[in-house]
Protein backbone atom coordinates (compact mmCIF):
# COMPACT_ATOMS: atom_id res chain seq x y z
CA UNK A 1 0.00 0.00 0.00
CA UNK A 2 1.94 3.13 -0.96
CA UNK A 3 1.45 6.30 1.31
CA UNK A 4 -1.21 8.17 -0.83
CA UNK A 5 -3.48 4.93 -0.52
CA UNK A 6 -2.72 4.63 3.28
CA UNK A 7 -5.83 5.95 5.78
CA UNK A 8 -4.36 8.41 8.53
CA UNK A 9 -4.59 6.39 11.78
CA UNK A 10 -7.72 7.12 13.95
CA UNK A 11 -7.31 8.13 17.65
CA UNK A 12 -9.34 5.94 20.26
CA UNK A 13 -10.09 8.20 22.63
CA UNK A 14 -9.61 12.71 22.34
CA UNK A 15 -6.49 13.41 24.57
CA UNK A 16 -8.83 14.98 27.59
CA UNK A 17 -10.13 11.15 27.92
CA UNK A 18 -6.63 9.72 27.83
CA UNK A 19 -4.88 12.26 30.29
CA UNK A 20 -8.12 11.19 32.51
CA UNK A 21 -7.49 7.74 32.12
CA UNK A 22 -4.09 7.84 32.64
CA UNK A 23 -3.67 9.95 36.03
CA UNK A 24 -6.68 6.88 37.46
CA UNK A 25 -4.36 4.05 36.04
CA UNK A 26 -1.49 6.11 37.43
CA UNK A 27 -2.28 7.26 40.74
CA UNK A 28 -5.43 5.11 41.89
CA UNK A 29 -5.46 1.51 39.59
CA UNK A 30 -2.93 -0.14 42.05
CA UNK A 31 0.82 -0.89 41.58
CA UNK A 32 -0.16 -4.38 39.63
CA UNK A 33 -2.63 -2.25 36.69
CA UNK A 34 -1.82 -1.97 33.20
CA UNK A 35 -1.07 1.77 32.54
CA UNK A 36 -2.25 3.89 30.00
CA UNK A 37 0.09 2.49 27.12
CA UNK A 38 -0.39 -1.11 28.11
CA UNK A 39 -3.84 -0.78 28.52
CA UNK A 40 -4.53 0.67 25.11
CA UNK A 41 -2.59 -2.16 23.43
CA UNK A 42 -4.40 -4.78 25.87
CA UNK A 43 -7.91 -3.23 24.44
CA UNK A 44 -6.95 -2.93 20.73
CA UNK A 45 -6.48 -6.50 21.18
CA UNK A 46 -9.80 -7.01 23.06
CA UNK A 47 -10.90 -4.90 19.28
CA UNK A 48 -9.70 -7.27 17.38
CA UNK A 49 -10.23 -10.49 19.12
CA UNK A 50 -12.05 -13.50 17.47
CA UNK A 51 -14.89 -13.22 19.89
CA UNK A 52 -16.11 -11.54 22.30
CA UNK A 53 -14.46 -11.69 26.05
CA UNK A 54 -17.19 -10.18 29.08
CA UNK A 55 -16.35 -7.09 30.34
CA UNK A 56 -15.62 -9.00 33.69
CA UNK A 57 -12.76 -11.11 32.50
CA UNK A 58 -10.78 -8.41 30.69
CA UNK A 59 -11.41 -5.95 33.36
CA UNK A 60 -10.37 -7.70 36.15
CA UNK A 61 -7.90 -8.44 34.15
CA UNK A 62 -6.31 -4.97 32.89
CA UNK A 63 -6.81 -3.97 37.02
CA UNK A 64 -4.85 -7.24 37.98
CA UNK A 65 -7.32 -7.03 40.76
CA UNK A 66 -10.64 -4.51 41.67
CA UNK A 67 -9.86 -0.95 42.02
CA UNK A 68 -10.81 1.25 44.86
CA UNK A 69 -12.67 3.75 42.75
CA UNK A 70 -13.96 6.91 45.03
CA UNK A 71 -17.56 6.74 44.18
CA UNK A 72 -19.90 5.48 41.51
CA UNK A 73 -19.45 8.26 38.91
CA UNK A 74 -15.90 8.12 39.35
CA UNK A 75 -16.47 3.96 38.33
CA UNK A 76 -18.82 4.80 35.71
CA UNK A 77 -16.25 7.13 34.05
CA UNK A 78 -13.11 5.26 34.18
CA UNK A 79 -14.60 1.93 32.94
CA UNK A 80 -16.90 3.89 30.66
CA UNK A 81 -13.90 5.20 29.07
CA UNK A 82 -12.13 2.25 28.68
CA UNK A 83 -15.26 -0.02 27.24
CA UNK A 84 -15.41 3.42 24.76
CA UNK A 85 -11.76 2.83 23.88
CA UNK A 86 -12.11 -0.70 22.62
CA UNK A 87 -15.61 0.51 20.71
CA UNK A 88 -14.02 3.01 18.66
CA UNK A 89 -11.49 0.21 17.69
CA UNK A 90 -13.91 -1.83 16.84
CA UNK A 91 -15.41 1.12 14.53
CA UNK A 92 -12.04 2.32 13.48
CA UNK A 93 -11.24 -1.42 12.39
CA UNK A 94 -14.39 -2.23 10.70
CA UNK A 95 -13.98 0.42 8.39
CA UNK A 96 -10.89 -0.41 7.17
CA UNK A 97 -9.19 2.30 9.30
CA UNK A 98 -5.97 2.63 11.04
CA UNK A 99 -5.75 3.43 15.17
CA UNK A 100 -3.59 5.90 15.82
CA UNK A 101 -1.16 4.50 18.88
CA UNK A 102 -0.36 6.87 21.81
CA UNK A 103 3.60 6.73 20.46
CA UNK A 104 5.87 7.95 18.23
CA UNK A 105 6.04 5.08 15.83
CA UNK A 106 10.06 4.88 16.01
CA UNK A 107 12.45 3.32 18.40
CA UNK A 108 15.35 5.61 17.77
CA UNK A 109 18.06 3.11 18.19
CA UNK A 110 16.73 1.90 21.72
CA UNK A 111 15.59 -1.64 22.30
CA UNK A 112 11.77 -1.95 22.21
CA UNK A 113 11.17 -3.42 26.07
CA UNK A 114 12.52 -0.21 26.92
CA UNK A 115 10.21 2.15 25.32
CA UNK A 116 6.45 2.45 25.37
CA UNK A 117 6.35 0.46 21.91
CA UNK A 118 7.04 -2.33 23.54
CA UNK A 119 4.79 -1.59 26.87
CA UNK A 120 2.09 -1.47 24.13
CA UNK A 121 2.89 -4.50 22.18
CA UNK A 122 3.03 -6.18 26.20
CA UNK A 123 -0.59 -4.92 26.75
CA UNK A 124 -1.63 -6.34 23.22
CA UNK A 125 -0.45 -10.17 24.06
CA UNK A 126 -1.67 -9.81 27.64
CA UNK A 127 -5.08 -9.44 25.43
CA UNK A 128 -4.17 -12.02 23.40
CA UNK A 129 -3.47 -14.43 26.22
CA UNK A 130 -6.72 -13.63 28.04
CA UNK A 131 -8.36 -15.77 25.71
CA UNK A 132 -5.66 -17.54 23.79
CA UNK A 133 -7.26 -20.90 22.18
CA UNK A 134 -9.89 -18.63 20.34
CA UNK A 135 -7.12 -16.51 18.63
CA UNK A 136 -5.08 -19.94 17.36
CA UNK A 137 -8.68 -22.36 16.39
CA UNK A 138 -8.45 -23.08 12.86
CA UNK A 139 -5.45 -21.28 11.24
CA UNK A 140 -2.70 -21.53 14.03
CA UNK A 141 0.18 -20.68 11.76
CA UNK A 142 -1.18 -17.81 10.32
CA UNK A 143 -2.20 -16.29 13.22
CA UNK A 144 1.49 -16.95 14.93
CA UNK A 145 3.01 -15.21 11.67
CA UNK A 146 0.76 -12.14 12.11
CA UNK A 147 1.31 -12.21 15.84
CA UNK A 148 5.04 -12.31 15.48
CA UNK A 149 5.83 -8.32 15.32
CA UNK A 150 3.91 -8.31 18.71
CA UNK A 151 5.81 -10.98 20.13
CA UNK A 152 9.33 -9.87 19.28
CA UNK A 153 8.51 -5.78 20.18
CA UNK A 154 6.63 -6.91 23.56
CA UNK A 155 10.01 -8.25 24.62
CA UNK A 156 8.10 -10.61 26.45
CA UNK A 157 9.86 -13.65 24.17
CA UNK A 158 13.16 -12.40 24.62
CA UNK A 159 14.44 -15.54 25.92
CA UNK A 160 12.69 -17.77 23.29
CA UNK A 161 15.76 -19.52 21.16
CA UNK A 162 13.23 -18.46 17.88
CA UNK A 163 13.12 -14.95 18.39
CA UNK A 164 17.03 -14.53 19.09
CA UNK A 165 17.25 -13.29 15.09
CA UNK A 166 14.43 -10.97 14.90
CA UNK A 167 15.12 -9.36 18.15
CA UNK A 168 18.88 -8.56 17.29
CA UNK A 169 17.42 -7.44 13.88
CA UNK A 170 17.79 -3.42 14.42
CA UNK A 171 16.35 -2.29 11.02
CA UNK A 172 13.57 -5.03 10.71
CA UNK A 173 12.44 -4.35 14.18
CA UNK A 174 12.49 -0.34 13.34
CA UNK A 175 10.08 -1.67 9.59
CA UNK A 176 7.58 -3.61 12.48
CA UNK A 177 6.84 -0.50 14.49
CA UNK A 178 6.15 1.59 11.40
CA UNK A 179 3.84 -1.19 10.38
CA UNK A 180 1.81 -1.76 13.61
CA UNK A 181 -1.34 0.38 12.79
CA UNK A 182 -1.87 -1.78 10.10
CA UNK A 183 -0.76 -4.78 11.43
CA UNK A 184 -3.34 -4.27 13.74
CA UNK A 185 -5.82 -4.36 10.95
CA UNK A 186 -5.02 -7.43 9.54
CA UNK A 187 -4.90 -9.39 12.21
CA UNK A 188 -8.77 -7.68 12.38
CA UNK A 189 -9.55 -8.72 8.98
CA UNK A 190 -8.36 -11.97 9.14
CA UNK A 191 -10.73 -12.98 11.68
CA UNK A 192 -13.44 -11.57 10.07
CA UNK A 193 -13.12 -11.74 6.53
CA UNK A 194 -13.71 -15.33 5.16
CA UNK A 195 -12.01 -16.86 2.10
CA UNK A 196 -13.05 -16.15 -1.50
CA UNK A 197 -15.64 -18.59 -2.00
CA UNK A 198 -14.76 -20.95 -4.87
CA UNK A 199 -15.98 -20.60 -7.89
CA UNK A 200 -18.56 -23.43 -8.56
CA UNK A 201 -17.32 -26.50 -11.56
CA UNK A 202 -19.41 -26.08 -14.31
CA UNK A 203 -21.97 -28.81 -14.64
CA UNK A 204 -20.83 -32.04 -17.19
CA UNK A 205 -22.67 -31.12 -20.70
CA UNK A 206 -24.35 -34.25 -21.84
CA UNK A 207 -23.12 -36.21 -24.73
CA UNK A 208 -23.83 -35.16 -28.18
CA UNK A 209 -26.55 -36.98 -29.56
CA UNK A 210 -27.98 -38.92 -26.51
CA UNK A 211 -31.31 -37.67 -24.91
CA UNK A 212 -31.76 -37.41 -21.39
CA UNK A 213 -34.56 -35.94 -19.25
CA UNK A 214 -35.50 -32.20 -20.00
CA UNK A 215 -35.73 -31.35 -16.22
CA UNK A 216 -32.32 -30.12 -14.12
CA UNK A 217 -30.89 -32.83 -11.87
CA UNK A 218 -30.94 -32.29 -7.96
CA UNK A 219 -28.27 -30.15 -6.58
CA UNK A 220 -27.07 -30.67 -3.07
CA UNK A 221 -27.36 -28.18 -0.57
CA UNK A 222 -24.87 -25.31 -0.61
CA UNK A 223 -21.90 -25.68 1.73
CA UNK A 224 -21.11 -22.74 3.90
CA UNK A 225 -18.33 -21.02 4.47
CA UNK A 226 -17.28 -20.86 8.36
Amino acid sequence: MSDAETPLPQPLLEDEALDLLDDFLEESAGPDALDLIGAHGFLAALAVAPREVPASAWVAELFHGTPEFQDEQERETVLGLLEQLKSNAIDVLEGGGLPELPFELTLDGIAPEETPIGDWCAGFMEGVFLDEPAWFEGDEESVATLLLPFMALSGIFADEPDMADLSSDAARLESLVAQLPELVLDLYLHFRVPPDTPKPKPRPKRPSGKKGNSHKGKQGPKGKKR
